[in-house]
């Protein structure tokens, strides 16, 4: 709780007034990263080997982008500033951990850019729906990576709109969104994202299961692979909740 709580202090100064009600949020996934490492560690090496093929795969090594890079548990940031000339992370919220981790190794080619890529200001004031247009300014982009961010933005707005009557409706557009402007961008793309969850007993019985894509089609998988975000014990010792991602 003590080093919660200091992550906390240290990441409210460093935040936009706008972005600061989500820190406690971004803390809560740190610690519970850190509990869950175990359980993690193959879907976070998966997740990195995915990005790194897209990255190798490239024909210039420019820009690399990546968003929702939270934790950098599963973003290969070393490798990529190896490889890349500059390297852009994006996400709501850079906690003081992650500024600190990026310092000491001395990653003088990475940039951090705090923004909401949802769209769902946008959404609720009926403007068009552009969550990615901003990738247009970026210079010399060769590679996009959406990091473990897809289902995450269909959470998030889902708790800012609950009991609003369109809420399905919208948090299938944002999802959308995001997909369609990936296909959009002029350079090459690594989508990671966990599609759907299930709850599972201690028999290995599948209780409920959810789709995090609200219908929406992500598009054809190179790969597929089971990650326990809830392990047994995590929230109780009688089920677990285990996430499927896919990579492409």
């Amino acid at each position: 709780m003590i080093l919660e709580a200091l992550n906390y202090a240290a990441t409210w100064p460093l935040t936009s007034t706008a972005h600061r009600p989500l820190i406690r949020s971004s803390v809560n996934l740190w610690a519970r990263a850190n509990r869950c490492r175990a359980a993690w560690v193959e879907h976070e090496r998966r997740t990195k080997a995915a990005i790194l093929g897209a990255a190798k795969g490239c024909r210039q090594r420019r820009t690399v982008v990546v968003l929702g890079s939270g934790l950098l548990r599963d973003v290969p940031v070393i490798e990529l500033s190896r490889l890349f000339d500059t390297v852009v992370l994006v996400d709501l919220v850079h906690l003081a951990s992650v500024r600190s981790w990026l310092t000491v190794k001395r990653l003088k080619n990475v940039r951090l850019i705090e923004r909401d890529l949802s769209g769902l200001d946008a959404l609720l004031a009926r403007q068009p729906l552009q969550p990615l247009a901003f990738l247009r300014q970026v210079p010399y982009l060769d590679l996009v990576v959406s990091a473990n961010l897809l289902s995450q933005i269909g959470i998030g707005m889902s708790r800012r709109l609950e009991g609003h009557a369109e809420e399905e409706a919208l948090i299938r557009q944002a999802i959308a969104a995001h997909v369609e402007g990936l296909a959009q961008v002029s350079a090459e793309t690594c989508l990671v994202t966990d599609v759907s969850c299930t709850v599972i007993d201690r028999s290995g019985a599948a209780q409920e299961t959810i789709d995090l894509m609200h219908g929406v089609d992500t598009g054809a998988a190179r790969e597929r692979w089971d990650w326990p975000v809830v392990p047994f014990g995590e929230e109780s010792r009688d089920y677990q909740i285990v996430h499927h991602v896919i990579a492409h």
